[in-house]
């Protein structure tokens, strides 16, 4: 469904419908016009079409990685089909609201950025700004290709966020727009923080005599492994948007935060029950590891409430043998194992 004219865009706005990209019923071939994008985010992409692909990739990097960081925890990066795909966690304020914001402006970052590298766009390539210089006396200089993140962070910003207004205020706290806007620029940062340095040896015999380097972004795992860490240690910072703050709760909360670090508003539930009103799924039914102690094991993964043990017969192919000629044998090998699921 679009936007009416006039709508204010607000950073939730335009990621809820930047997440519809995904749902299951969005068809994979999209012009502009059909996906449920804002009216500003539209007319970029009527802008740079080119860009679309691009768009795509990185809502479903971004969620897959999610899914992936927290398959172990109470709260799983559960998704719906709806167009707003994470439902009540991207309102929330919590801790789990500003990791969807990092790491989704991070994944637009990554998308854009190694289709810029690939060659597969005019309007962007490689980073060519520091080809030429290094240390001619350490016998290495910078070359190759580097990664542009500089386009993919222009573009994620210009995309997600809902003005390029200062995010920080000068009666302390933040309003939820600052607040997704901060967690978003964090993510980007993330690229830059977990980029690193290659090189290739040139030289006689496979000798090091010279070096050519360039920057390159990290593996996406490496950046949701660091954002799952800014998570871990995500600042409670004050809500301006709320009519009355206790004086306490004011001045505990005006503390500076840098860009890198992940901030939330509200304290995150339990996860442990089913909450139909918040789209909380609950830990009943749930894999745990008897024999953890973190965040899978069945204690803490099952909220303390016990948990059912199946038995679960597992069949596969084994000792395969080639034999001349030419096919595998193989025998059936069977194997009963331990599942053990929350109640």
């Amino acid at each position: 469904m679009c936007a009416p004219v006039g709508f204010a865009l607000s950073p939730v706005g335009s990621v809820s419908r930047w997440l519809g990209l995904t749902s299951a019923g969005v068809p994979e071939k999209l012009g502009c016009a059909n996906p449920p994008l804002s009216p500003k985010q539209r007319d970029l992409c009527r802008k740079k079409p080119f860009l679309l692909p691009s768009i795509q990739d990185g809502a479903r990097l971004a969620i897959s990685e999610c899914q992936s960081q927290f398959r172990h925890e109470r709260w799983n990066c559960s998704t719906s089909d709806q167009p707003s795909v994470f439902g009540h966690e991207l309102t929330s304020g919590t801790k789990e609201t500003a990791f969807i914001y990092a790491v989704m402006a991070a994944g637009l970052v990554h998308a854009v950025t190694r289709s810029c590298s690939q060659g597969n766009m005019t309007e962007c390539g490689c980073d060519t700004r520091l080809q030429g210089l290094g240390s001619p006396a350490e016998g290495w200089h910078w070359g190759g290709c580097s990664d542009h993140i500089q386009y993919g962070t222009w573009f994620s910003r210009k995309f997600m966020d809902s003005s390029s207004k200062n995010m920080t205020s000068s009666r302390g706290g933040h309003t939820p727009d600052t607040m997704n806007q901060h967690n978003s620029e964090a993510g980007r940062q993330a690229i830059d923080k977990t980029m690193s340095t290659d090189c290739r040896c040139h030289g006689v015999s496979g000798s090091c005599a010279v070096k050519t380097c360039w920057r390159t972004m990290a593996p996406f795992e490496r950046v949701g492994a660091y954002l799952k860490d800014r998570y871990e240690h995500s600042i409670q910072v004050l809500d301006r948007s709320r009519k009355k703050v206790r004086k306490k709760e004011r001045e505990h909360r005006r503390v500076p935060v840098d860009k890198y670090k992940l901030i939330h508003f509200n304290k995150s539930p339990n996860y442990c029950l089913e909450d139909r009103r918040l789209g909380v799924a609950g830990t009943r039914g749930r894999r745990c590891n008897r024999s953890s102690h973190g965040s899978d094991g069945c204690n803490l993964l099952c909220c303390g409430r016990g948990y059912n043990t199946h038995v679960v017969r597992h069949v596969e192919r084994c000792e395969c043998k080639f034999v001349w000629c030419c096919y595998v044998r193989c025998r059936r090998c069977e194997s009963m194992n331990d599942m053990h699921t929350c109640k």
